[in-house]
């Protein structure tokens, strides 16, 4: 019997292993053998093509949906459009424009100040003076759109590019992510304290020009110092000084709406004292909600006098001026103003401040003239019917409130006369349009604040600095302190018709000039343009839905 070769026999089961070779199969070349090597069971198996670094994801927003074919990874024939920032618009602009710009179509950051090209800038140090400056302007009354644009210009001065700022009422904070893969800084600062000062609200603005400006090196530590300068800086009028012009500004306030020589010296008289009495409470702690309280008091009181006295004089106007001294004008417009532009947080706080200051004058008005009323003093309120006629004594009291109320908000010496003009201006709009053209008050009034805001908008390009100084200052004419008062009166006698009718429409009047003057501000922004220049993005995108 012929025996079988060696190579055909059968193989048990244990010398046939499930992971040999199969008959027919050639063998893969896998190089030489190195015992040494090891494998890993995550390795790719042999004849499969690596995966990419960075996958997308099954269902990632960046592939194509279903159905659809994926958009060709080239540049359109027409090219990609370019949205130009040009240099000479002012830095105010440029950043509000960049900022509603998405993130991916900003123009690439480029740093105007130098730093160690090594190790490049000093993020922590940048977002802290950063927050810093944000902290001098949303705290000397500047719009939430306003501080996060002074913020961004800072940032991409030092070459941070990717740095997106938040701003509301009490808190500030910025996030800075050097690169898609890196993880974001952020920092944040509390405004707890709030002081007016205009001219160190102008000292900032110019440090921040400076900063946008690459004719002008500053150095990290420049730009501390300068900033420290500036919150050391004492406030340029002395307290008597402010104490005085509180006394002009109501007494100025109360020839606007008829008061004679006697009306003149008791307002002024009032204003001091309830501004000493402020002075007082502030020293002691009260919170400002009582500081108002009480300084609305003393002006009401020297009414009352007036009237139990049988003085032949307007006593309203005597208590008007003084309401004129306390309402929150400078905090009404820029609420509406961030309202308009979309921070909706920081308008609905700094609304609710108003509110809070308005019913504290309220509750010291109405104090006084409930124990007037029950003491005999015949206050009439038939007397807001009267009108008193006297334009060029009037207009001269409009420039002087203006100009009081200029030196409270400690203003520059040089923008004084400027906004004492503009505050005429809006007196002779009112007069023409109200008195001599007998159109609604509301509208008179919301027409001469939009004039005082293309003004204001206009003297603040010429000088490249905030537009508050002049715009603030000069709405003081227009403020409705006539109308708050017969408001609070008819409440006071009971009459709560005519009163809810007076205080609505003094509602309304505030409202017309916080709108007037935001409208006015972007007429000049909307028509005096930098040609070339990119357009702002509205602040809300959606339209009804």
């Amino acid at each position: 019997m012929d025996q079988e070769p060696e190579d055909r026999k059968p193989q048990s089961d244990e010398a046939h292993s499930a992971f040999s070779q199969p008959a027919g199969v050639l063998p893969v070349d896998t190089g030489p053998e190195d015992e040494s090597q090891t494998t890993s069971e995550f390795a790719v198996p042999a004849g499969l093509a690596a995966p990419s670094a960075h996958p997308e994801p099954e269902g990632s927003a960046f592939t194509a949906p279903h159905g659809q074919l994926a958009r060709p990874a080239f540049t359109p024939p027409g090219g990609i459009p370019v949205i130009r920032v040009p240099k000479e618009e002012p830095w105010q602009d440029r950043m509000r424009t960049i900022l509603r710009m998405p993130v991916a179509e900003r123009p690439v950051v480029e740093a105007l100040q130098k730093h160690d090209e090594e190790s490049g800038p000093a993020v922590p140090r940048v977002l802290d003076l950063t927050l810093r400056i944000g902290e001098l302007l949303l705290a000397g009354g500047e719009g939430a759109e306003d501080v996060e644009a002074a913020m961004f210009a800072v940032c991409r001065s030092y070459g941070l590019d990717r740095c997106e700022p938040n701003v509301t009422f009490t808190l500030l904070s910025i996030s800075y992510q050097p690169s898609l893969v890196d993880d974001p800084v952020t920092a944040s600062r509390t405004v707890r304290r709030r002081a007016t000062d205009y001219t160190r609200l102008a000292a900032v603005f110019h440090l921040v020009r400076d900063l946008s400006d690459r004719d002008v090196e500053v150095s990290l530590e420049e730009a501390y110092h300068r900033l420290s300068e500036i919150r050391r800086n004492r406030h340029p009028y002395p307290g008597w000084a402010l104490t005085v012009a509180s006394g002009l500004l109501a007494a100025s306030a109360s020839v606007l709406v008829g008061g004679g020589l006697l009306v003149f010296v008791s307002a002024f008289l009032g204003a001091m004292l309830g501004d000493r009495l402020a002075w007082l409470c502030a020293g002691r702690g009260l919170p400002e909600f009582y500081q108002f309280v009480v300084a609305a008091m003393p002006p009401a009181a020297m009414g009352i006098a007036l009237t139990l006295f049988h003085a032949d004089v307007r006593a309203s106007a005597v208590i008007t001026g003084g309401l004129f001294a306390l309402l929150p004008g400078r905090a009404l417009v820029a609420g509406v103003q961030d309202g308009l532009t979309g921070y909706y947080i920081t308008a609905s706080a700094r609304l609710l401040e108003v509110l809070y200051f308005f019913v504290a004058i309220v509750i010291g008005v109405l104090t006084v003239l409930y124990f007037g009323v029950r003491t005999g003093a015949k206050l009439n309120p038939d007397a807001a019917l009267l009108t008193v006629e006297r334009p060029y004594w009037q207009i001269l009291a409009s420039m002087s409130l203006s100009l009081a109320f200029a030196i409270l908000l400690q203003q520059e010496r040089s923008t004084v006369l400027m906004v004492t003009l503009n505050g005429g201006v809006a007196w002779v709009v009112y007069g023409a349009m109200h008195l001599a053209g007998d159109i609604s008050p509301v509208a008179s009034t919301a027409v001469a604040a939009g004039l005082v805001g293309l003004f204001g908008q206009l003297f603040s390009r010429y000088r490249f600095a905030s537009a508050l100084p002049y715009v603030t200052a000069a709405i003081g004419p227009l403020l409705p302190g006539s109308a708050t008062y017969f408001g609070l009166l008819g409440v006071a006698q009971s009459d709560l018709d005519q009163g809810l009718t007076s205080l609505s429409q003094a509602i309304a009047t505030a409202m017309a000039i916080a709108i007037g003057v935001n409208l006015g501000s972007e007429i000049s922004r909307l028509f005096i343009r930098v040609p070339g220049a990119a357009t702002r993005r509205a602040a809300k995108r959606t339209r009804g839905f």
